[in-house]
């Protein structure tokens, strides 16, 4: 009788994150009787370190966590090189439409929802762990190229700063509480505002203040935008604000900057 054997480090590796322990257990049992390799994490603080180590091949993921929820952990994790590229599934008991799309747009490939059909779990974990093997494009025979070394995994700082910067750009109109940016990426107002002195040597709100500045200049050189869209969509609440702010910091106002000749016109 022959024997078939698959090398251990060829077993996909699913890691299923649940601060329900019954539901964690449960679905990482069915998923070990069809064949994968199991890690469990309870909460998205957990997941991000366990899922750095491990490196699976998938992530199965709750929304509604104690501590660091599931889209919080995404964040970080998507903001990491090492733990980007993994694929996660979101498992939710309330998959109304608006989580769907938060929960898509951080990252997730799918989402599965509570109750669990087994069936269902089944079928989206194959296919995205095939998409993840599937290589892009079509296949045609090229000339072997050297492996390349694998990404080097981020620091905490590192991570907790690019997840952060990501929802400070994406929102520049918006001025977020220190606490609940700070709990958007899984962390606290101390350990975030040191992460940016850290990165980029400065604080969370001097930070978000040049970025606007940043972008207004762009605006002003590269637009025909009114300077107090601008100043709205930059999230000053008047244009005399935003004109203030602006001339601290360039030495000229926002008109008068617009009617500047270029450097070396």
């Amino acid at each position: 009788m022959v024997i078939s054997y698959i090398p251990s480090q060829l077993v996909p590796r699913i890691l299923v994150v649940d601060d329900v322990e019954p539901d964690r257990r449960l679905l990482a049992e069915f998923l070990r009787r069809h064949g994968y390799r199991l890690f469990l994490a309870e909460n998205g603080r957990d997941a991000v370190e366990k899922a750095r180590f491990v490196l699976p091949d998938l992530i199965l993921m709750d929304i509604n966590m104690p501590e660091c929820d599931g889209i919080a952990a995404c964040r970080r994790l998507k903001a990491d090189p090492a733990t980007a590229g993994i694929p996660l599934i979101f498992l939710t008991a309330a998959a109304m439409p608006q989580e769907r799309v938060q929960g898509l747009s951080e990252g997730a490939v799918d989402y599965v929802t509570k109750p669990f059909d087994f069936d269902e779990v089944r079928l989206r974990v194959g296919i995205h762990l095939d998409a993840a093997r599937r290589p892009a494009g079509p296949s045609t025979p090229t000339a072997p190229v050297p492996a390349e070394a694998p990404p080097r995994p981020a620091s905490v700082e590192e991570v907790v700063f690019k997840a952060a910067q990501r929802l400070l750009l994406e929102h520049l109109d918006q001025t977020p509480q220190l606490a609940e940016l700070a709990r958007a990426v899984g962390t606290n107002a101390r350990r975030l505002n040191e992460a940016f002195r850290k990165c980029c040597g400065a604080t969370v709100f001097d930070y978000l203040y040049e970025a606007r500045m940043q972008e207004a200049r762009r605006l002003l050189a590269e637009t025909g935008l009114e300077v107090q869209t601008i100043a709205a969509d930059l999230g000053y609440g008047s244009t005399s604000n935003f004109s203030t702010a602006f001339r601290e910091r360039f030495g000229l106002s926002p008109r008068q900057y617009r009617k500047a000749p270029e450097p070396g016109a």
